[in-house]
This record gives C-alpha cells, sequence and structure tokens, in this order.
C-alpha cells in the first residue's frame, strides 16, 4: 500500500479523467506509474545498447559497405 499527497488541480484532473473514462484515481495512477516504469526500463535498455555500439556510420556508408550503391 501506498500513500501519496497531490494538490487539489492534480486530484481534480485525475477525477475528471477517471469519470470520462469510467474509472477511479487509484487505477489512473496505478496505470501511469506502470507507464512510467516501462518507460524507464526502455531507456535502460537504450542505454545498454548504445554502449555496446561502437560508433556509428551514415546511411551512405552503410550502403556502399553492404554494396547496396552501385
Amino acid at each position: 500500500m501506498l500513500a501519496i499527497r497531490l494538490d487539489k488541480e492534480i486530484e481534480e484532473a485525475l477525477d475528471l479523467l477517471a469519470t470520462a473514462r469510467g474509472s477511479n484515481r487509484s487505477a489512473l495512477i496505478r496505470e501511469a506509474i506502470l507507464h512510467y516504469l516501462e518507460d524507464n526500463e526502455d531507456l535502460d535498455l537504450l542505454k545498454q545498447a548504445q554502449s555496446h555500439t561502437r560508433g556509428s556510420k551514415s546511411l551512405k556508408q552503410l550502403r556502399r559497405e553492404l554494396g547496396l550503391d552501385s
């Protein structure tokens, strides 16, 4: 269980969105946190991938190396 404090404006915005979606504050906040965690996991994967690259090449150079340009 987690308790957080929100400004009145945020609570009102959550209530409006929850009503529009036929949901409730808790469900919206849970969804937002899950999206945040997924986004951070994606960023970590990107950083790992970038750390394994040795440099970059232009598209023109790649096409030439792969024999795609005559």
